[in-house]
């Protein structure tokens, strides 16, 4: 994995935010939307997805988080390395504890496949965390769910998603958050009219609401 995008916090470092890029795109991709979006004593980190082949794609390279083998909500996943992604973020995070910043001082987002790794890391993480922040995303391996859920069940969850989305259906949005209801104590779900499968200010506004009501300076 190449080395993240890390900005560092403008005042006195109490805060993380971990955020993960979508496929085919670098932790560049985002960072200067997250810089705009964190509060001062924020520490802003996002990586690099490593390089492999992804099926979806004909097998061509890219940045990807783990193998994206269907676009059917039904469809065949790749457990294994959605697990080992999940893993290489539950190392992120274990690196701002040890560093001093608590685990519920540390926000986890992503878009598209960055976002559902987002979802997916923090209900497989056992230590609280300050939120999840999903755009445009979905859960990976939904059906496992909540019976693998081993934290986070009460975390602040900002789910976002465009409702013209020809990439990652909005309906998948939407079963997502329906889903996370069930066993999820605070879950929102935004929707954006006419935004396809990108952002927008007004979703990036309520970003960093979202960031500064559930982070503490």
């Amino acid at each position: 994995m190449a080395g993240p995008v890390v900005i560092a916090a403008k005042a006195r470092h109490t805060a993380t935010l971990i955020f993960l890029h979508g496929l085919g795109d670098t932790g560049h991709g985002w960072a200067s939307t997250m810089d705009s979006v964190r509060t001062p004593y924020m520490k802003v980190i996002c990586p690099t997805a490593p390089t492999m082949p992804v099926t979806l794609n004909a097998g061509f390279r890219m940045p990807s988080w783990f193998d994206l083998r269907s676009l059917d909500a039904t469809g065949p996943e790749d457990e294994e390395g959605i697990r080992r992604a999940a893993e290489a973020v539950h190392a992120m995070i274990e690196e701002e504890v040890t560093a001093g910043i608590p685990s519920n001082q540390i926000v986890i987002g992503g878009f598209s496949q960055g976002g559902a790794l987002a979802l997916y890391s923090a209900l497989t993480y056992s230590k609280p965390l300050a939120g999840v922040v999903a755009l445009s995303a979905w859960l990976p391996l939904h059906q496992q769910f909540p019976a693998i859920a081993v934290g986070n069940k009460d975390t602040p969850v900002l789910q976002c998603h465009g409702d013209c989305d020809p990439i990652v259906p909005y309906k998948w949005g939407q079963m997502t958050a329906s889903l996370l209801k069930q066993f999820m104590g605070h879950t929102e779900f935004k929707t954006y009219r006419g935004m396809m499968h990108g952002s927008s200010d007004e979703e990036m506004r309520d970003m960093k609401a979202f960031i500064e009501k559930h982070i503490k300076p």
